[in-house]
């Protein structure tokens, strides 16, 4: 099997984009990956489309269909694909295309996600979310994923897990970083007091701790075409992709504080691309809570991640950057799309091309996009030769 590289990047701003229609914001995506990457659309012999949630926020179907439409590819008359996974959509695209361009299927694949949610009341979005819980018994007696994730919070603290602040911190660190990237829905720095001190949404969780609702489209250009690939001038190597599930009722789990799939997908990942978790100089994870946030780092690296936590070993100029986009609390969190921009970050990273929050000579890019609360799980590799 061959090696699969990313040709070209896009996305569009994140934020509430009240100007922007879902076909709109995903042709823009798509059109500029495409540019970036230096090839026409009759290049592309494949659409793979990431979204979760398109029949109910903006009442569309067919995404990918929608997609190629409005992009004026359907004319090529080559297959358009909407994956759905949840809030692992994105990532579950990416693994997808890789797959079909590392088998022989295709040869040059756009895969690209897309999210327009703040066309319904928040409530209505927060209701939409939860689609992602199991609705006979979870949903239907009034959880919401936010509620969820305080129960999952509430757990790891009482077993002695973490303290308040050993999450807490995640929220100041993408601020952080989404303070210096030009695309993000905030800009803003905050403090670990501010976290703390913010409203309650479901205690112990504040408004700091959860992503916001967001619109937003990202793409990508992949290819095994060893011509397109020569011819490149910043190829990046999608090392590997993996996936791994867990139940999707919390009471279900044999324990409900840690993410069995976060570290099954991670040790495949890393397997297949033949690395070791000292050779991941980066992490681009999914901090829809911010307790989620600290797991992930649990099954990622360990319990050290607790004491990390407490220094600035996650910041991006450290040793073991996190979320240096801004991750899905600051850069913003459109459900379908976040895994997508999660690669087009780790691609702008490693071509030394982020800016102000540029890693100091990555090679190694490990972006992790969860489903639900470590429901679905998709790591992905992504590096320089």
């Amino acid at each position: 099997m061959r090696d699969v590289y990313i040709l070209g990047v896009g996305t569009t701003k994140f934020g509430e984009l009240w100007d922007s229609s879902l076909r709109e914001l995903a042709s823009e995506a798509g059109l500029k990956a495409i540019m970036d990457a230096g090839i026409y659309a009759e290049d592309v012999d494949a659409l793979y489309g990431a979204n979760t949630s398109g029949g109910q926020f903006v009442d569309q179907e067919q995404i990918a269909a929608l997609i190629a439409d409005y992009s004026g590819i359907t004319e090529l008359n080559i297959p358009s694909i909407r994956i759905e996974a949840g809030s692992a959509s994105g990532g579950a695209a990416l693994m997808q295309a890789f797959l079909a361009v590392k088998s022989g299927q295709y040869d040059t694949v756009v895969v690209g996600g897309v999210e327009k949610m703040t066309d319904v009341p928040s409530e209505v979005a927060t209701e939409i979310i939860g689609g992602s819980l199991d609705a006979e018994w979870e949903t239907f007696f009034g959880a919401t994923e936010c509620s969820i994730a305080a129960m999952i919070a509430r757990r790891h603290e009482y077993e002695g897990s973490a303290k308040r602040e050993n999450y807490a911190v995640f929220p100041v660190i993408s601020h952080k970083h989404g303070s210096m990237n030009d695309t993000s829905h905030f800009r803003s720095v905050i403090k670990l007091e501010d976290v703390i001190n913010a409203s309650p949404v479901a205690e112990p969780l504040t408004v700091f701790d959860n992503a916001p609702i967001s619109d937003g489209a990202s793409a990508l250009v992949i290819s095994g075409d060893a011509k397109k690939i020569k011819a490149s001038p910043h190829p990046i190597r999608i090392k590997s992709s993996s996936a791994a599930n867990d139940f999707l009722s919390l009471h279900d789990r044999r324990k409900t504080d840690s993410f069995v799939a976060v570290r099954h997908s991670t040790k495949s990942a890393l397997e297949l691309a033949g690395l070791g978790i000292g050779n991941i100089d980066a992490f681009e994870i999914h901090d829809s809570y911010s307790i989620a946030a600290l797991i992930q780092m649990e099954e990622i690296l360990g319990k050290d991640a607790v004491k990390m936590t407490e220094g600035k070993d996650f910041y991006y100029d450290s040793s073991k950057p996190v979320n240096v986009s801004g991750g899905l609390k600051a850069h913003g969190n459109p459900l379908g799309t976040s895994g997508l921009y999660q690669a087009v970050e780790a691609t702008i990273q490693l071509r030394g091309k982020a800016g102000q929050r540029q890693v100091k000579d990555p090679r190694n890019f490990l972006t992790h996009n969860m489903g639900g609360l470590g429901t679905t799980s998709v790591s992905t590799i992504i590096g320089v030769d």
